[in-house]
């Protein structure tokens, strides 16, 4: 499919898309007119990658991700290890989170009880 309609499905901009082909981490096939011609299995690549960006794997650590994908399965256990490293410290940052959402809603409570005793 066009780089267009690639777009549409996979909610990355066209601009994204090039950008990431330019950092090797998409490498679409090309048509016959040398227009980029991407697969299934590019959208389930590319939706990997968002969810990668979501949590906050830098782009060095995607396209290292990349590179040893791209090498095949010999490199299955160096992939499942980048892959470990990231989901440790997205651990960490969610429990940190959890502490500023109990303090926030602690502040909230403090607050919530000076407006009744205001009311009062």
């Amino acid at each position: 499919m066009r780089i267009q309609a690639f777009a549409e499905l996979t909610g990355l901009t066209a601009h994204t898309l090039r950008y990431y082909e330019k950092l090797g981490l998409l490498v679409p096939g090309r048509n016959a007119a040398g227009h980029r011609d991407y697969r299934q299995s590019d959208i389930d690549w590319a939706a990997f990658i968002r969810r990668l960006k979501a949590t906050d794997m830098p782009l060095e650590e995607i396209q290292r991700y990349a590179a040893l994908r791209s090498q095949g399965e010999g490199t299955a256990a160096e992939r499942r290890a980048l892959l470990a490293e990231h989901a440790e410290r997205l651990e960490r940052r969610l429990a940190e989170q959890v502490v500023h959402l109990e303090r926030l809603k602690e502040n909230m409570a403090w607050y919530d009880r000076e407006l009744l005793k205001n009311r009062a």
